[in-house]
């Protein structure tokens, strides 16, 4: 089951850099077209859940929708102006990030957790070094992908804190909700279409849908409770080389190789930030988040 749950999120990127639709139509479709597919058994098993709601839990469901949307906004675009493997490995960078929050909430990080975090700024300064001799879009493209793995971090705290009150289905809901509402409204206000894509880029819409949205998060969601989030957060990072190989055989694109140092480097950065995790005093990771 880890090994479809990688396959899937692995799958995402290099069918995203063969899309031709819009970022904001990509990120608006997937979300909404992931809360449609759960609604009606979650209406079901639990409306009495959802009726239950307190304004403060609605209130935070909101606030991770909004970074989930920051997180689709960002790192969607980065995929076309880097390569698949940069913006992969980049976007991974959420344990960075949670770690980071965590030290300066008070908590007290492992010293590996900190050698982690050295080595991944290193390998995110070795790529960016790289794409600077490639070209301006693909430095965007670093800072863009950057970006979607802070707001991913984002999307992680607040989720934490919410799943201890509310069923991650109730809360997935929610939060790809709000997401699809912002996006689509950011779209509207830009005049970014939303409709009439040819029917290729609704196939790849549909399959970006069901192998991240679903069969990634759901597998993951499903074996957490029997290996725990320290095997799936390391498992996670097999996305990277699988995101290169897809998208060697389905793009043509093979990540540069300067650039492969530093992309080992944030890998096992973040490999070490969450392992680190393990140990007390426990550091905060992204245990089913899934771009």
């Amino acid at each position: 089951m880890l090994l479809i749950g990688v396959l899937g999120v692995s799958l995402s990127a290099p069918l995203t850099a063969l899309l031709a639709a819009p970022a904001l139509a990509l990120g608006f479709w997937r979300t909404a077209l992931g809360a449609a597919f759960l609604l009606p058994g979650a209406a079901l098993r639990r409306g009495a859940e959802f009726r239950a709601l307190r304004p403060a839990l609605i209130g935070r469901c909101a606030l991770a929708g909004a970074f989930l949307a920051a997180h689709f906004g960002t790192w969607i675009p980065s995929i076309t102006l880097t390569s698949v493997s940069t913006a992969t490995a980049l976007v991974c960078t959420t344990p960075i990030w949670t770690a980071l929050a965590a030290a300066i909430a008070g908590q007290r990080m492992p010293r590996a957790a900190w050698i982690g975090l050295l080595l991944a700024f290193a390998g995110t300064g070795v790529i960016a070094g790289v794409d600077v001799t490639v070209s301006a879009e693909a430095v965007l493209g670093d800072a863009l992908a950057l970006a979607g793995g802070i707001f991913a971090a984002g999307y992680v705290l607040v989720g934490a804190r919410v799943r201890a009150h509310i069923s991650t289905t109730t809360y997935s809901i929610c939060c790809y909700g709000v997401c699809a509402l912002l996006l689509g409204a950011v779209a509207l206000v830009a005049g970014v279409p939303l409709i009439g894509f040819e029917v290729r880029d609704w196939l790849l819409i549909l399959a970006i849908t069901v192998a991240a949205q679903l069969v990634g998060h759901t597998v993951f969601n499903l074996v957490v409770s029997e290996v725990g989030p320290t095997v799936v957060g390391l498992v996670l990072l097999l996305e990277v080389p699988g995101a290169a190989l897809f998208a060697l055989i389905l793009v043509g694109q093979a990540p540069p190789a300067l650039a492969l140092p530093g992309l080992a480097l944030v890998v096992l950065g973040v490999a070490l930030v969450v392992r680190a995790g393990d140990h007390r005093p426990k550091v905060a990771v992204p245990e089913q988040f899934t771009p």
